[in-house]
């Protein structure tokens, strides 16, 4: 592949959205302690993570990172460890607005570049029975928040301000910025 793009991360999703942009990557998941500081904030914690991921791969090719939290409350969720865990999530967010932030990062060689990107998600309410059932579609599992808004999971969110994309895990106006930035042009279909 020339000019190949390695994604650190397994997320299928980030590869489909990647590829909605004409970007055909290799998946090379970066293998890194992805354990909250102290008090780290929800920001502070995907520029760090994203960062991480990026310098823990080594490749001749460009590298995309990217690490996807919600906040809400001024409390950081991450992925689900198991069905009440996801039920206590999608119960906090009910009929509430939260943040998803996205921070993504592109190491080519000596160059590095990093940006991060905020979205608001307000959810309709959500009662203990549905979030449950909703578990056991499967779809929440390994998803920040306990939700994925491109399947099922978009008919708990009433009022979405920002990057869709963004919510999905990888906000594509800005990762084609940054990939631009460092010579990879998705319109150029040399990817």
């Amino acid at each position: 592949m020339d000019n190949a793009l390695i994604l650190a991360s397994a997320s299928p999703r980030r590869l489909e959205l990647l590829a909605q942009i004409g970007i055909r990557a290799k998946v090379q998941p970066a293998d890194i302690d992805e354990t909250p500081f102290a008090d780290e904030s929800g920001r502070e914690l995907v520029e760090r993570l994203a960062v991480a991921k990026c310098a823990a791969i080594e490749s001749a090719h460009p590298v995309l990172a990217a690490d996807t939290v919600i906040v809400h409350g001024g409390q950081v969720y991450g992925k689900p460890q198991n069905k009440a865990h996801a039920v206590d999530m999608l119960l906090s967010l009910s009929g509430l607005e939260h943040t998803v932030i996205t921070s993504v990062c592109v190491n080519a060689g000596e160059q590095s570049q990093s940006c991060t990107v905020e979205s608001t998600v307000t959810f309709a309410h959500i009662d203990e029975a549905t979030a449950i059932r909703y578990w056991n579609t499967g779809e929440p599992e390994g998803k920040a928040g306990s939700y994925a808004i491109q399947g099922i999971g978009a008919m708990f969110v009433q009022h979405l301000n920002g990057s869709y994309s963004n919510v999905m895990g990888l906000p594509l106006y800005e990762s084609a910025q940054l990939l631009s930035n460092i010579g990879l042009d998705c319109l150029a279909g040399r990817i």
